[in-house]
């Protein structure tokens, strides 16, 4: 996987939303899965490429998504090719060529995932 933090940024508007429970696990210190602006997401991404084996384990994706030019959303499907992984749909809205608002919805196993990461992070 490229970790290429510059490019990633490139994607996010300058006051653009993002959440996610992941927030909490990553970033102890916050009170709430919501990041407001890019200097705080880039913050998220510069935690989780510090620590990418986090426990989460594999990212598969089917290579299917949906767009309408306002909306981009894929899922990350509990059963792959190779198994079980975490499970969790990604929903963005997206102007300008930018991501203004970015949410990320967990499933069961996901949702199990992140709590097992919070407890080992707390």
């Amino acid at each position: 996987m490229n970790r290429d933090l510059e490019s990633l940024m490139r994607l996010y508007a300058t006051d653009a939303l993002f959440e996610t429970p992941l927030i909490l696990a990553v970033m102890p210190d916050r009170s709430e899965g919501i990041l407001r602006g890019s200097s705080a997401i880039r913050s998220f991404f510069e935690a989780g490429f510090r620590t990418p084996g986090n426990g989460l384990g594999r990212w598969y994706r089917n290579g299917t998504f949906f767009s309408d030019g306002q909306q981009l959303t894929w899922e990350y499907p509990r059963q792959t090719p190779h198994g079980d992984q975490v499970d969790l749909v990604e929903f963005m809205d997206v102007a300008d060529g930018r991501i203004t608002h970015h949410r990320v919805y967990w499933g069961w196993v996901g949702f199990q995932s992140l709590a097992a990461l919070k407890a080992a992070n707390t």
